[in-house]
């Protein structure tokens, strides 16, 4: 499944349960080539025909709603054309990572001590 996303991004669904969400608006990791770039109002892309960015923001999660652990975080922003072609055959073929990207280890090691979970 397919989804446009407010003139500054998209979602694709695919056949093992993973989106991917690719974003270049106000406020996201990225670089929009509007002159106010990220600082633009919210709503700016609505306003105009064609809202570019020279690198965007991905996100991804599974069919649970699960996000993925982009490394410390549950996005990763500046990513070059190439590099969202790569993380959207990823997700496409991959189970996904879905360890909480904010808990630190030392909290992890606790957690699997009390055998309890915080979050």
């Amino acid at each position: 499944m397919f989804r446009a996303m407010g003139n500054k991004g998209f979602q694709i669904s695919f056949a093992n349960g993973n989106t991917v969400s690719v974003q270049w608006g106000p406020s996201n990791y990225c670089e929009p080539t509007d002159e106010r770039g990220r600082n633009a109002p919210f709503d700016a892309p609505m306003g105009v025909d064609d809202w570019g960015a020279k690198s965007v923001e991905v996100a991804a999660w599974n069919s649970d709603g699960e996000w993925h652990n982009c490394g410390g975080d549950q996005v990763k922003g500046w990513l070059t054309p190439d590099q969202v072609a790569e993380f959207i055959a990823f997700v496409a073929n991959s189970e996904l990572d879905t360890t909480n990207p904010f808990v630190w280890a030392d909290e992890e090691e606790e957690e699997e001590e009390n055998g309890s979970s915080s979050i």
